[in-house]
């Protein structure tokens, strides 16, 4: 389960790489270990994910590849060096992809070869569940667009400090060399108008797929190691806060029971003559008072 969970937080800040298998396009991202590998793919209309340790890549590796006998490290390291060359956009010349769907999920056959001889894997992909899509996915998207959002918003002051500096000159007499290079004020709204016209109905007739074009894919990857940073310090926070509920709880669980000598002190207190028939030493302070000062002392002092 530690290495799955481990697997899962690597594959969290590996970015999301646009594929094509077939007439198909999907979304992928995967991270390799020696302890197993975990994969995840979208179309964009659904998520798939197989998570894999090192045992069921053995088991797997002997019933597809039976002419084969090298160490399953053998085999994710020459699985990672024929799938990160495909996300990457340079899938090897003598490999082949293909994907198929089936009730259970999304199953990718991969054909290539290992010291010489035939090598095939099938990834059997299943649904991903809705949080792993909200952690790779939805979450991360969402970071990016408001990151993108606050770098609009000071690109858009930047320009306008520009155009006051530039304005400024202009006052003070100077002229441009090239009259090419003149710019017209920039207008904000205007701008965000001819962009909503112009620029994104070509940026949403690119096709399914495009999503994540390089720049992109360094945004993403700072987003989630941002997530991932975040995620540790709440972790760190939970464990602290469980080791310190044991102590507060079994410091005092029950009142302390009263000593019999403080049992006797009240007893005695309580068939006392009153203080008209005492004797004078009656009058000096008794010493079940002194131990009452003492005792209300002792409850001002902080519990160790």
């Amino acid at each position: 389960m530690e290495g799955s969970e481990e697997l899962e937080s690597s594959l969290l800040t590996q970015p999301w790489a646009s594929v094509r298998f077939g007439e198909s396009t999907f979304l992928a991202k995967v991270c390799f270990r020696n302890t197993g590998y975990i994969l995840l793919i979208s179309d964009l209309s659904s998520v798939w994910y197989e998570s894999a340790d090192a045992e069921a890549v053995g088991q797997r590796s002997k019933e597809l590849n039976k002419r084969l006998t090298v160490h399953v490290s053998s085999f994710l390291n020459h699985l990672c060096n024929l799938m990160c060359p495909l996300l990457a956009g340079q899938p090897g010349a003598t490999t082949a992809f293909s994907c198929h769907h089936s009730p259970s999920g999304l199953r990718l056959h991969v054909k290539s070869e290992l010291s010489g001889l035939p090598f095939y894997w099938d990834f059997h992909c299943c649904p991903a569940p809705l949080e792993m899509v909200s952690r790779h996915l939805v979450r991360p998207l969402i970071q990016m667009s408001l990151a993108l959002q606050r770098q609009v918003e000071e690109l858009v002051s930047l320009l306008l400090q520009k155009d006051a500096e530039i304005e400024d000159y202009r006052e003070s007499g100077a002229t441009l060399s090239r009259d090419r290079l003149r710019t017209k004020p920039f207008q904000e709204e205007t701008f965000q108008q001819n962009f909503m016209a112009e620029t994104l109905s070509r940026i949403c007739s690119a096709g399914e797929g495009q999503a994540f074009a390089s720049a992109l894919q360094q945004l993403y990857t700072a987003v989630t190691q941002q997530e991932a940073k975040q995620a540790r310090k709440r972790h760190c926070s939970e464990d602290d806060v469980d080791a310190a509920l044991p102590a507060e709880t079994t410091e005092h669980p029950h009142p302390p029971a009263p000593s019999q000598e403080e049992e006797m002190t009240s007893s005695s207190e309580r068939t006392s003559p009153p203080p008209h028939l005492r004797s004078p030493g009656c009058l000096q302070p008794r010493p079940s008072q002194r131990r009452q000062k003492g005792s209300s002392a002792e409850r001002f002092l902080p519990i160790c």
